[in-house]
């Protein structure tokens, strides 16, 4: 799956312009105003109140006023309904489609429709491999395998020998993808743990219990930041001295990390996945241009760790990292 990344310099030159913003991550428009008719649709499948898909509608809505083009966000976590926002896209004749495809199969008859209607898409965060199959003419993301690599291999460094992977979103492929490069790089098979982002007090005694019935785990490692800050108190809660790692920032995460109760974190700097798309579609609009030469873009991974977090927490409070 691994696929060779490309240095991309994207010079933007716009004025700025003022935008509404959804506080709920749910819808929102950014962008408009004198330089451009341009519309562009964004839909992805982050839940409600989700702090890494808040950023992301940030970099998109962001991208909108520097170019002056009009950015509609929407989101929702269930495939169907995510396609139905897809669909609504096609029938307002937007210009062009941003889509997250964790479930590729879902949304594939929608994105099919958008392409053949003249619509350009780019997709970001999941699905990258199934891209151009569909038609897109671009991807934005982390490979989630090699980005599950990296979080093994650091975690083997470590010194972990048993860890728990714990899968946040049912049927994610980009999830499932990330703990079967953990277990590669790891150089033994992590053990997957289902729990639901959208009840984290559950997702909480979840964790607990499966580290008060298997005292042999000596890491955690989830997938989201939201989910990293209940494996922090889940280990409390077992007694267990199991090292906690995540995929995704948040300031619960660079808190954790400042105080030692997270060890690292996985960042596929999301704001990009936001920002990146949207100036690929004006630049395919405007000028037919394409971007990443049939390869993905990718924005990650990296690693924030305790020599790092500090210079990174200011970013992040200000919704960009």
């Amino acid at each position: 799956m691994a696929r060779p990344m490309r240095s991309i310099a994207l010079a933007l030159a716009a004025p700025l312009v003022l935008a509404a913003c959804s506080a709920d991550g749910g819808g929102g428009s950014g962008g408009g105003g004198g330089s451009s008719d341009l519309t562009f649709a964004v839909v992805t499948h982050g839940s409600s109140g989700d702090a890494f898909w808040d950023v992301v509608q940030n970099g998109a809505e962001q991208a909108g006023k520097d170019l002056g083009v009009s950015v509609d966000y929407q989101s929702d976590g269930d495939p169907q309904r995510q396609s139905q926002l897809i669909d609504a896209a096609v029938n307002q004749k937007v210009d062009g489609i941003v889509v997250s495809m964790a479930n590729p199969d879902a949304l594939q008859d929608s994105i099919g429709a958008a392409v053949k209607a003249g619509i350009p898409v780019v997709t970001i965060n999941s699905g990258g491999d199934r891209s151009a199959e569909f038609g897109a003419i671009g991807h934005v993301g982390q490979d989630e395998t090699i980005a599950g690599q990296g979080a093994g291999q650091r975690l083997k460094a470590d010194g972990a020998t048993k860890v728990l992977c714990v899968v946040h979103e049912a049927g994610n492929i980009g999830l499932e993808q990330r703990c079967d490069g953990a277990s590669q790089g790891l150089g033994t098979a992590v053990i997957p743990l289902q729990v639901d982002i959208n009840d984290l007090q559950a997702a909480q005694s979840t964790i607990t219990s499966e580290l008060q019935s298997d005292a042999s785990i000596d890491a955690v490692l989830t997938l989201n930041s939201a989910v990293a800050a209940v494996a922090v108190a889940a280990v409390g809660d077992a007694g267990s001295k199991a090292e906690v790692a995540t995929f995704d920032l948040n300031q619960d995460v660079i808190k954790g990390i400042q105080d030692g109760a997270i060890s690292f974190a996985v960042d596929q700097q999301q704001y990009e996945q936001g920002y990146l798309p949207i100036v690929m579609l004006e630049l395919y609009k405007k000028n037919l241009n394409t971007v990443g030469g049939g390869q993905p873009v990718l924005t990650g991974p990296g690693i924030v760790d305790k020599d790092n977090v500090d210079k990174i927490a200011d970013l992040a409070s200000k919704g960009t990292r």
